[in-house]
């Protein structure tokens, strides 16, 4: 036999190859491991993405799986701080401070001082964060537990839409949701309570509907427009030069009358002061219902058709 080194014997030869195999199984799975990861983080920040996105659009679609929102099991207790009370409050917090815009997925775990994806379990989707949100500024509009409504509808239902118009000045964000999301407990509890105030009026269920809507109407109206409008302070004489050049134009005939019977500057101060006015919510709203009072009293008094 030549000299040299001796080959390897065949157990030897098989038990490097199997060595080698192994190596490149393990390879392959690492490999394949961090791509896995890779992919799933992707997508967790796809989902968040998907989930924040579109923050100027407040339009919530109607679906009867949005409702899974309130049955849906609670996660287990190694997040206390967690739950979708907590989590509609942080957003509602946010949207206070800075806009609806501000509101987001990550921005509420950022609050929270958790992670991202342990918020999906609550609340899957915007439409889902928003309802919650809607839900928890109603819980500002309702009458605590324990509390009654008098019997009186009219007081009941002035009392009713004064909690309205609070909490909208507290949260005016409110207002740009271009759509009523669906009913969560503090939506049927304040359907309930509004149905209630009603509870001793003799009139249909139309003439009712009638009042509970038109006062959500005018409260939610006046709200608008007292956000969009008016600021505290300012001067009302600010715009009085513009108004005296439109009013010169001779196109504005009923305004070019007042005006020329008490003067501009009177005439200006006065649309400033009343649009202003603490007293007129509650003036208007009583003449509202001074309206549906007197239908009432038509409607009892009419006689009925044999």
């Amino acid at each position: 036999m030549p000299s040299g080194k001796r080959k390897p014997t065949r157990n030897a030869a098989t038990a490097a190859g199997d060595a080698v195999r192994q190596m490149i199984v393990d390879a392959t799975k690492e490999a394949v491991t961090e791509k896995l990861n890779t992919k799933i983080a992707g997508l967790a920040d796809k989902a968040a993405k998907h989930i924040d996105g579109h923050a100027d659009s407040f339009r919530v679609a109607h679906s009867p799986d949005l409702l899974e929102v309130w049955t849906r099991s609670a996660a287990g207790k190694r997040q206390p701080k967690l739950s979708r009370t907590n989590i509609a409050r942080t957003a509602i917090a946010i949207a206070d401070d800075e806009g609806f815009d501000a509101v987001s997925m990550r921005r509420i775990a950022s609050k929270l001082a958790v992670g991202t994806m342990s918020l999906y379990h609550y609340v899957r989707t915007k439409d889902e964060l928003l309802m919650v949100m809607f839900d928890e500024f109603l819980a500002e509009v309702v009458l605590p537990e324990g509390e009654e409504l008098p019997l009186d509808w009219r007081e009941a239902i002035t009392i009713i839409a004064r909690r309205s118009r609070d909490a909208t000045r507290r949260h005016p964000w409110i207002l740009d949701v271009s759509d009523d999301p669906n009913f969560g407990p503090n939506a049927i509890r304040h359907f309930d309570q509004s149905w209630g105030a009603l509870r001793g009026m003799d009139a249909s269920l139309e003439f009712k509907m009638d009042i509970v809507m038109s006062v959500d109407e005018y409260v939610f109206g006046y709200c608008l427009h007292e956000r969009n409008n008016f600021t505290e302070g300012g001067d009302p004489m600010d715009m009085i030069d513009y108004v005296a050049r439109l009013i010169a134009a001779n196109e504005y005939p009923a305004v070019a009358s007042i005006v020329s019977e008490i003067g501009l500057d009177s005439f200006w101060r006065s649309v400033h002061a009343q649009a202003r006015d603490k007293r007129r919510f509650d003036r208007n709203l009583a003449r509202l219902l001074d309206g549906f009072e007197v239908a009432l009293e038509r409607m009892n008094t009419k006689p009925r058709r044999r």
